[in-house]
């Protein structure tokens, strides 16, 4: 594969939801590989009560079939494109009806397959060789295009776990979904106790997706008897009033040094 010559990067049309401007600002906005003039598109949506109506609307307005939908608080480096570009040339030839891609996901069997940096976690996974087969994706980056018909549920609230169901409705439409190894910075204060609303999607994707249980996510198990809930919701108790510690990772002002410790070793 690496002898190939590789087709153009086509043109791509980014999409964020954004709540706080100098967090945007600061790390997506300093992404080398859309820094200068460039010919991509970026999206901005404020002001949206949910990450499914936000990327839908995105979807409708969008100038490119090819769409990224990125976390505000991403940094994506020089080389992205090019690693974008490599995973889309391979499944050119042995998917062409690919869904869903994502630089993190999850198999059925929980096995990971992620390559990234986020805060709290240091450097997780290793590259991959190529796109791999995964149940379902983290929402810090997922890429489609809009020529799939592909679109998020607008009745699960808040922003979690659309990842998740977006993948699950490639798969209902036979489009697998799969990790590629085009790796990012995520930037981010990592909670070690989740909000309310997580748990109210994780409750919405249950009920949509009885059907398909167990869903394997990147950060629970959604199943029939809700024991891996259980479980993390004592976790959360422990963790609350026991160590009184709900954050594991701070986001860092200066993200191009964060990058710059942490960047793959050519």
């Amino acid at each position: 594969m690496d002898s190939r010559e590789y087709a153009p990067i086509p043109q791509i049309t980014f999409v964020v939801a954004v709540n706080n401007r100098e967090v945007f600002e600061h790390n997506f906005l300093a992404s080398p590989c859309l820094r200068g003039v460039h010919a991509h598109e970026i999206v901005v949506q404020e002001q949206f009560d949910s990450a499914p109506k936000a990327y839908n609307d995105a979807l409708g307005r969008s100038s490119n079939d090819l769409i990224v939908f990125c976390h505000q608080d991403v940094y994506l480096p020089e080389g992205w494109l090019d690693d974008l570009r490599r995973d889309l040339d391979y499944l050119a030839i042995y998917d062409p009806n690919w869904g869903v891609l994502g630089c993190a996901g999850i198999t059925v069997d929980c096995q990971p397959w992620r390559y990234l940096y986020s805060s709290g976690l240091g450097v997780i996974g290793a590259p991959l060789e190529y796109p791999t087969e995964v149940q379902t994706l983290d929402e810090v980056v997922l890429i489609l295009r809009k020529s799939s018909g592909l679109r998020f549920d607008e009745l699960l609230p808040h922003f979690h776990f659309y990842g998740t169901d977006i993948c699950l409705q490639a798969s209902k439409r036979a489009m697998k979904s799969y990790a590629i190894s085009a790796f990012c910075i995520h930037n981010t204060n990592e909670p070690l106790v989740l909000p309310a609303e997580f748990y109210q999607c994780y409750e919405h994707i249950k009920r949509t997706w009885s059907d398909c249980l167990p869903i394997q996510t990147t950060c629970i198990r959604i199943t029939k008897f809700n024991v891996p809930l259980y479980l993390r919701r004592l976790r959360e108790t422990y963790l609350r009033h026991i160590r009184r510690k709900e954050v594991g990772g701070m986001r860092v002002k200066d993200v191009r040094r964060l990058f710059e410790e942490n960047a793959p070793k050519s």
